[in-house]
C-alpha cells in the first residue's frame, strides 16, 4: 500500500490528512519488517519534537483498526508494519531478529476446524516465528 492510498482511504473514513500522519505512514514505506511503536515514535520526534507516545499510538491502532497496517507482538512489545500487497488471506513468518516478514499462503484452519466441530471460530491469526536466513549467520 502506498502512502497516497492509505491517505485517502483515511480521508474516505472522515479522517483528517495531518502531517503526523504522512510522516508516520513514510517511515513504513519500503520496509518488509515490523517496527516498534517505540522506534516509531523516536522517529517521528525527529520532526515533531513534541507529539506523545499516546498520539502516535492511537495513530498506530487507528492505522491498524482501517487495515493500513499490520500489527504483532514480538517480545512483549507492539509492533507495526504496512498492510501486505499480497491479496486475500495469508499469514506472516516473522524473523524475531529483524522483525522482517515473509507471506505464507498456506492457512491451518481447515485442521483447527476439524478439532473444533461444535465450535464458531469468530476469527484468527496464525504467526511463525524464527530467524530468517541473513540473521541465522
Amino acid at each position: 500500500m502506498n502512502i497516497e492510498r492509505a491517505l485517502q482511504l483515511l480521508k474516505e473514513k472522515g479522517y483528517k490528512r495531518t502531517r503526523q500522519r504522512e510522516r508516520m505512514l513514510e517511515i513504513f514505506t519500503g520496509q518488509d519488517h515490523y517496527i516498534a511503536a517505540k522506534a516509531i515514535l523516536k522517529k517521528i520526534q525527529e520532526d515533531f519534537p513534541s507529539v506523545s507516545f499516546d498520539t502516535i499510538y492511537r495513530n498506530l491502532y487507528l492505522l491498524t483498526d482501517e487495515e493500513i497496517l499490520e500489527a504483532t507482538e514480538l517480545e512483549g512489545e507492539k509492533h507495526f508494519r504496512l498492510a501486505c500487497d499480497t491479496y486475500g488471506h495469508h499469514h506472516h513468518f516473522i524473523c524475531t531478529d529483524c522483525g522482517k516478514t515473509k507471506s505464507i499462503a498456506f492457512c491451518p484452519m481447515e485442521q483447527v476446524n476439524e478439532n473444533l466441530a461444535e465450535y464458531e471460530v469468530e476469527n484468527h491469526k496464525f504467526e511463525i516465528y524464527g530467524k530468517c536466513p541473513q540473521c541465522q549467520v
